[in-house]
């Protein structure tokens, strides 16, 4: 009996002696490690979901939203029969059963199968009821007006990264900072804590374009395409007081909601990327600083009947013969040799300070990423020719908004706006925390110098004018026409056959400003003949959708009968 009272006694002395300093070893030496261990299985890790803002139009309509939607991933642990199962999805996610099959046999418990799912084909896969399969929820970025306007929205990734336009250019507001949460848990992993906010909300964008002002610019430029089988075309509305974009377009265009599955010469915005030489629209340079700097009135006359001129060892002619014009004649008709004419009464220092107080050789400023300044070289850089080649829009590479910009001062009264597409940022709580404000503007000309300009950019559009078909009955149309050769890469001359047809002009002259210009048409080559007429229809509709009043019809009043009773 004392030998079993000892053999007990020494049992539940060794027990309590293991037991203590197992006690030791969980709540002393290794208490912070399994502590960390304990509260891992006691937690669950979740993305915190990221949702980007919206992109509203000025009048509050919805042009970039997110779609709710599910991704499918895979633990290809759990996965019993990776080929089975890749044969099974490959019809329902179109994806090639080898592709679906390397997934499924990856190492490590989660792999991404198919992002994004369309509603339908998330229920037909859960319908499978595949062991190892899985969803997440996920945000999906969806543009609902397709190609409108997507030069200026821009897109967004897979993982709704940014990629093009505001969506890139405003990233920092649209998409905040995401993260990760903790989420409490109980032994079988159901979710235990409520409350906790699992998703991170960006702000919202207001943008200065309005949609059906841009529905009517892309109409406009889909006929060009088609009439005039054109390489390219742009073509741009403004508020030439406020620098607010109406409307913006390119072709080719592509569909926002695809746009990784694009090419380049679909996205590249050509209104703030492409330089080209301007012809004729550049003429307003030696315009305006003639009559800024009292060179010439408008009754001085100028000879133009030999239909040439000499600059340099150059030749350069008229595409029409002319006779003795006066400078508002000049204008009107757009004679180069009255213009090289003018500009060697200038001389080329005058006309580079004024080529550069209207904004050419920099950028606009505007808030879309991937501008170029295009170029105008310092004087000491030209040629004998260059004067003259200048004055009539060569030997410079502006792009179509730097023209457009250029034009407005002379809407405007003299001043050089900055180009702007977004009007305000506003928070998910509906707080402005941003909205734009330009630098001080720049005064190019005096108002007097603009006002006279202006008129006699209306005469273009008259009887004998070279935008005549730029005309819109019951408005005075002020603008200008221009057509330019292009440079051939391979011969580094100007092509006989590619040409850049354009034509920039305000309707009256306090309302939007618009420039269209249309790359290598076939057919015909004027601006008078080819954007012209692109230009009459878009302010026609567009004059329409804002209610302005015809010219001719002011002070009037209309009496309406009804002849149903």
């Amino acid at each position: 009996m004392r030998k079993r009272a000892i053999i007990l006694n020494t049992a539940i002395i060794f027990g309590f002696v293991a037991v203590f300093f197992r006690l030791v070893d969980l709540m002393i030496l290794n208490h912070g490690r399994l502590s960390e261990k304990a509260k891992m299985q006691q937690l669950k890790r979740e993305d915190i979901q990221v949702r980007r803002g919206t992109i509203f139009d000025r009048m509050g309509r919805e042009l970039g939203v997110n779609l709710e939607v599910e991704s499918l991933y895979c633990d290809p642990e759990s996965v019993a029969s990776p080929k089975n199962t890749a044969y099974a999805l490959s019809k329902v996610i179109n994806k090639k059963p080898e592709a679906i099959v390397a997934k499924l046999s990856a190492k490590g418990r989660f792999v991404w199968l198919e992002r994004k799912l369309r509603p339908e084909t998330t229920e037909r896969i859960r319908r499978m009821d595949i062991k190892g399969l899985g969803f997440k929820p996920d945000a999906k970025r969806f543009y609902p007006k397709k190609m409108l306007a997507s030069h200026i929205i821009g897109a967004v990734g897979i993982d709704n990264q940014a990629l093009e336009g505001v969506e890139l250019r405003y990233d920092k507001f649209l998409r905040t900072p995401g993260g990760k949460i903790f989420i409490s848990r109980d032994a079988k992993g159901r979710t235990l804590s409520t409350g906790v906010d699992r998703e991170s909300k960006g702000s919202n964008i207001v943008l200065t374009i309005d949609e059906a002002l841009q529905s009517i610019v892309e109409k406009g430029l889909d006929d060009a395409m088609v009439r005039w089988q054109a390489a390219a075309a742009t073509a741009i509305m403004m508020d030439p007081f406020t620098g607010e974009i109406l409307a913006l377009a390119n072709r080719p265009a592509y569909d926002a909601n695809n746009a990784m599955f694009t090419q380049d010469s679909e996205r590249r915005n050509r209104a703030i990327t492409d330089c080209y030489e301007p012809g004729s629209t550049f003429k307003i340079i030696v315009g305006t600083a003639a009559l800024e700097e009292k060179v010439v009135n408008l009754d001085t006359k100028f000879d133009c009947s030999r239909g040439e001129i000499s600059v340099g060892n150059a030749v350069i002619h008229d595409a029409h013969r002319h006779g003795v014009l006066t400078f508002r004649e000049v204008i009107q008709k757009s004679s180069n040799v009255g213009t090289i004419q003018i500009g060697m009464k200038l001389g080329k220092e005058r006309i580079y300070k004024y080529a550069k107080l209207f904004g050419f050789g920099e950028k606009t400023g505007i808030d879309l990423p991937g501008e170029i300044s295009g170029w105008i070289r310092p004087t000491k850089k030209w040629s004998a020719v260059s004067p003259g080649a200048i004055a009539i829009g060569q030997e410079v590479a502006v792009t179509p908004l730097q023209i457009l910009r250029a034009y407005s001062a002379i809407a405007n009264g003299g001043i050089l706006v900055t180009p702007h597409v977004v009007s305000e940022v506003r928070s998910p709580d509906g707080n402005s925390i941003y909205s734009f404000s330009a630098a001080e503007d720049k005064i190019t000309i005096s108002r007097k110098t603009a006002n006279i300009f202006k008129d006699i950019l209306k005469t273009v559009t008259e009887e004998g004018g070279t935008g005549k078909s730029a005309s819109v009955e019951g408005n005075p149309v002020a603008g200008k026409t221009g057509t330019a050769q292009i440079i051939d890469p391979r011969t580094k001359r100007y092509s006989r056959e590619k040409y850049v047809s354009s034509f920039v002009g305000f309707v009256p002259a306090d309302e939007p400003i618009i420039a269209v210009v249309v790359y290598e048409p076939k057919g015909q080559i004027y601006g008078g003949v080819v954007a012209a007429p692109i230009f009459k229809e878009i302010a026609r509709q567009s004059l329409s959708y804002l209610n302005v009043q015809r010219e001719d019809m002011k002070g009037e009043n209309i009496l309406v009968v009804d002849r149903r009773r």
